[in-house]
C-alpha cells in the first residue's frame, strides 16, 4: 500500500480534519490509513464527510503548484469502521452526540474492534464502561441510530444525484420517514428542508420514476414560482399567464398541460384566482396563506383606524422646540389611531417619536416602541432614550430582560404602538402586528419609504402611502448638518435619483477600481487595516455591506477572506464545518431567523464562545451578553456578520461602513433603493468602492414594484 505507488486508490482511510470546503461542495481534507502516512485529499467526490467517518476512497495522485502532493478523490464510499484506531476517531470526533475523545478512548478500550456491534446490538453493555449511567447510555444510543440513519440517507442522496449535505435536514424534518418521502412524494421536501426548492425535489422525483407529466409534478411547479416569486422579487400575487408560462418553462412542457392542475389546486383551496388591483381584465394568482393574509391585513387595519380612541388625551402642550412639520406629525399621532411618519435621514423622526411619546406618558396613557429587529429596537431606544423592544418580543409579550426596562405589562395593549423602520414589515409580520393591536389604541407606522422593502413578501409601508385617507406626515426639514453631513449629502442625493458627489465631503467616499478581484481584496483590506489604523477602532466597529450573496465581492465570497484573516484556523481553536462555512471560536456571526425559545432575533449579532463537538453545539455570546446555544443541526439558523447583505443590514447602524459596487452578474441587485438603504446604514464613513458604472447604474435604476393587492382591499375597507 505505498504512498509513492499510488496503491493507495481503494483503502479505507479515516477523515482526520476538514482543511476546506467551497460553495461548488469541492472539499479538502487530512485523511488516515493504517500503514500509510497522513496524506491530504481533495474532490468534489468527498462533500458532505465528516471528521471521525471512514471511506473508502478511489482516484489517483496530483501535485498541486502551491500545496504540493494530494490525492485527488473520483470517488467514495462510506463503510463502518474496523480497527481499533479507526473506531476510536470516529467516536472521538463527535458525529455521535454525548461521546468525546475520552468517553471514546475507554468504550473503545473496554470493547475492542467490537464496540461499534455492542453499540448496535447490545447497547445495554455500554453501562459496563465507567461514568455511563442508564441516561447517558440511552443519549448514546440515540444518537448512534440517528447518526447511521442519516449516513444512509447521504449514500441515498448520492445515488440520486442529489448533494449529500441535504441529508441531516431531512432527516431532521422527516425523522424514520425521510427514506419513504423521498421514495413516495419528494415534493413534500419543498418548503420543509431548507435549500431544497423544486429544482432538487424534482430530481429525486424523476429519478425515482414519478412521470414527467404527473399532475404531482405540475401541482408542485406551479406552487413554487408563486413562493418563488415572493420569496425572490416579494410577490404577493402572479399574473396568471406569467404563472402557467414560467411552470411550463420550469417542467419543460406545454402550457396545455399546466391550466388545468392550475384550476385543480384552486379547487382544492391552495391556490386563488381573482381579477387583478391594476389591471380589471387580467386574472392574478394567489397562494392561499397569502390571500388569506392580506385580507386580514386590510380588515384589520381597518378596524385599527376606524375605532374610537381610547387614548387618556383631552389636550397637549405643544414642543416649542419642534420644527412646524413635527408639530403636525404629533397631532396626527395623537388624534389618528392610524398614521405615518416618513422622512429620510437626519430629519428629526426620532425626536419626533420621543415627543409624541412623552406627551401621552405625561397624561397618564401607556406607549410601547417597537422595531422589526432588535439591532432596530436598540437603536429606536438610544435616539429616543425610552424603552424599545422587538415587534416579535412585543407579540410574544415577553419584556427585554433588563430590570431598569419600564415596558407595560402588555406591551401589545398599549394606548399607542410605535412601529419604527416600518419598510421593513412584511406581509405576514404586518399582520400578526395588527391583529395584536386592540380597538382604541394608536398604531403610528414610521419609516423611510425610500428604502429597501422588506425581505419577505408585501411592501406594507408603500401600499398603506398608496391610500389617501390614511393620515400622513413626511418630514422634510434635516437637522443632521455637521458630523455626518457627507452621508446625509449623498443619501439624499441618490434618493433623488442624482449621483453622489464623488469623492465626496466627509463622511462619503467613492474609491473607483475596476477589477472585481480588486475590489475584493481592497474592500477586505479597508475592513481590516485601513481603516481600524487611521480611526483607532477595533475592526468589529467596521461592517462590510454587500449588494449581492454571489461572486467575487458578494457577502460569501467577502465574509470568508475576512474570516480567514482576522480569524484563521489553529490546532487551539475548535471549529466545525457546515456545509460550506465553518464556525470557530472567535468568529462574528449573526442569527437570520427569529427564535422565541433562544430569545434571539434575525438581525442581532454576536460572538462564537465555545465550539464542542462531543455535544455538537456551538456557543455565542451576543453583544446584549446573553448566552446561546445551537446545535450543529441548527446552524442554518446562523450567519457569519464579517459582510452582510444590504437586506440583512436593514434597522442596523454601524459606525463605519464599506462596501462593493460591482456590476457582477449583470448588477441584478443594483438599484437606487439598495444604494440608498447601505449608505444610510453608516454614521461617521462610508466608503463605496468599485466601478464608476456599476454606481450610476443603481443611483439611475428605480426596480420593480412588487404585485400586492393591499392598497386596493384597504381602499376599499376604509370606503365602505
Amino acid at each position: 500500500m505505498s504512498v509513492a505507488s499510488g496503491l493507495i486508490s481503494g483503502v479505507e482511510a479515516s477523515v482526520e480534519q476538514l482543511v476546506y470546503v467551497r460553495e461548488d461542495e469541492y472539499t479538502v481534507a487530512r485523511m488516515s490509513a493504517d500503514g500509510v502516512p497522513d496524506f491530504v485529499a481533495t474532490g468534489r467526490a468527498l462533500a458532505g464527510v465528516q471528521p471521525g467517518e471512514t471511506l473508502r476512497i478511489f482516484g489517483d495522485w496530483s501535485t498541486h503548484p502551491r500545496h504540493g502532493r494530494r490525492f485527488a478523490v473520483t470517488g467514495c464510499e462510506r463503510v463502518t469502521p474496523s480497527s481499533v484506531r479507526a473506531i476510536r476517531i470516529y467516536l472521538g470526533s463527535g458525529l455521535v452526540r454525548g461521546i468525546g475523545p475520552r468517553l471514546a478512548y475507554a468504550i473503545v478500550d473496554h470493547f475492542g474492534e467490537a464496540t461499534l456491534k455492542v453499540i448496535d446490538t447490545e447497547p445495554e453493555r455500554l453501562t459496563e464502561v465507567v461514568n455511563i449511567g442508564p441516561l447517558r447510555q440511552a443519549q448514546i444510543v440515540e444518537a448512534w441510530r440517528e447518526q447511521k440513519a442519516i449516513a444512509a440517507l447521504m449514500v441515498t442522496l448520492q445515488g440520486l444525484g442529489v448533494s449529500p449535505l441535504l441529508a441531516a435536514k431531512i432527516y431532521q424534518a422527516f425523522g424514520q420517514d425521510a427514506d419513504e418521502v423521498l421514495a413516495t412524494d419528494p415534493y413534500r421536501l419543498i418548503g420543509r428542508v431548507r435549500g431544497i426548492a423544486f429544482r432538487i425535489a424534482d430530481r429525486i422525483a424523476l429519478q425515482s420514476g414519478v412521470p414527467e407529466r404527473s399532475p404531482q409534478r405540475v401541482k408542485a411547479a406551479l406552487l413554487d414560482r408563486l413562493e418563488a416569486a415572493g420569496s425572490r422579487d416579494g410577490h404577493c400575487y402572479l399574473p396568471v399567464p406569467a404563472l402557467v408560462r414560467e411552470t411550463a418553462e420550469l417542467i419543460e412542457q406545454d402550457q396545455d398541460l399546466v391550466r388545468p392542475m392550475l384550476d385543480a389546486l384552486v379547487a382544492d383551496r391552495r391556490l386563488v384566482v381573482e381579477t387583478s388591483p391594476d389591471q380589471p381584465g387580467q386574472m392574478v394568482a394567489y397562494a392561499k396563506h397569502v390571500h388569506a393574509r392580506e385580507n386580514a391585513l386590510a380588515a384589520q387595519l381597518t378596524r385599527i383606524a376606524q375605532a374610537r380612541s381610547t387614548l387618556p388625551l383631552r389636550s397637549f402642550r405643544e414642543d416649542p422646540g419642534l420644527h412646524d412639520d413635527q408639530r403636525a406629525a404629533v397631532t396626527m399621532a395623537l388624534t389618528s389611531t392610524l398614521s405615518i411618519i416618513t422622512g429620510g435621514p437626519g430629519c428629526g423622526k426620532s425626536h419626533t417619536v420621543k415627543a409624541i411619546a412623552t406627551t401621552v406618558r405625561a397624561a397618564g396613557g401607556t406607549v410601547t416602541l417597537t422595531a422589526p429587529t432588535g439591532k432596530a429596537a436598540k437603536r429606536l431606544s438610544e435616539l429616543t432614550g425610552l424603552p424599545a423592544m422587538t415587534v416579535h418580543r412585543m407579540l410574544a409579550q415577553q419584556p427585554e430582560p433588563e430590570p431598569e426596562t419600564l415596558f407595560d405589562e402588555r406591551p401589545s395593549q398599549a394606548d399607542l404602538i410605535v412601529v419604527d423602520e416600518a419598510s421593513m414589515l412584511d406581509l405576514h409580520l404586518a399582520t400578526r402586528l395588527t391583529a395584536a393591536v386592540p380597538s382604541g389604541s394608536h398604531l403610528l407606522l414610521i419609516g423611510d419609504s425610500d428604502q429597501l422593502p422588506s425581505i419577505g413578501p408585501g411592501d406594507v409601508l408603500a401600499d398603506l402611502l398608496r391610500v389617501p385617507d390614511i393620515p400622513r406626515v413626511q418630514l422634510t426639514h434635516v437637522f443632521r448638518q455637521s458630523g455626518g453631513s457627507g452621508i446625509i449629502d449623498a443619501a439624499y442625493r441618490i434618493r433623488a435619483g442624482r449621483m453622489p458627489e464623488t469623492p465626496g465631503r466627509g463622511g462619503f467616499w467613492f474609491e473607483e477600481l475596476d477589477d472585481p478581484e480588486q475590489v475584493a481584496r481592497r474592500v477586505a483590506h479597508l475592513a481590516m487595516v485601513a481603516i481600524p489604523r487611521k480611526q483607532g477602532v477595533e475592526p468589529a466597529q467596521v461592517q462590510v455591506l454587500c449588494p449581492m450573496r454571489k461572486g467575487e465581492t458578494g457577502a460569501t465570497a467577502l465574509g470568508r477572506l475576512i474570516q480567514d484573516q482576522l480569524n484563521p484556523a489553529a490546532d487551539d481553536k475548535p471549529e466545525h464545518w457546515s456545509g460550506a462555512t465553518v464556525f470557530r471560536v472567535g468568529d462574528r456571526v449573526m442569527p437570520i431567523r427569529n427564535n422565541y425559545d433562544k430569545g434571539v432575533f434575525n438581525g442581532e449579532t454576536g460572538t462564537v464562545t465555545d465550539v464542542v463537538p462531543a455535544e455538537r453545539t456551538i456557543t455565542i455570546r451576543t453583544d446584549d451578553g446573553e448566552s446561546v446555544q445551537y446545535g450543529f443541526d441548527e446552524l442554518d439558523d446562523l450567519t457569519h456578520a464579517y459582510a452582510i447583505s444590504v437586506h440583512r443590514s436593514q434597522g442596523s447602524e454601524y459606525p463605519f461602513v464599506v462596501a462593493p459596487i460591482v456590476a457582477e452578474s449583470g448588477g441584478i441587485m443594483l438599484r437606487r433603493k439598495l444604494l440608498y438603504t447601505l449608505v444610510t446604514r453608516a454614521k461617521a464613513w462610508v466608503v463605496l468602492v468599485g466601478q464608476r458604472e456599476a454606481l450610476e447604474l443603481a443611483v439611475h435604476r428605480i426596480g420593480h414594484r412588487r404585485n400586492t393587492g393591499l392598497a386596493r382591499r384597504l381602499s376599499l375597507t376604509l370606503d365602505s
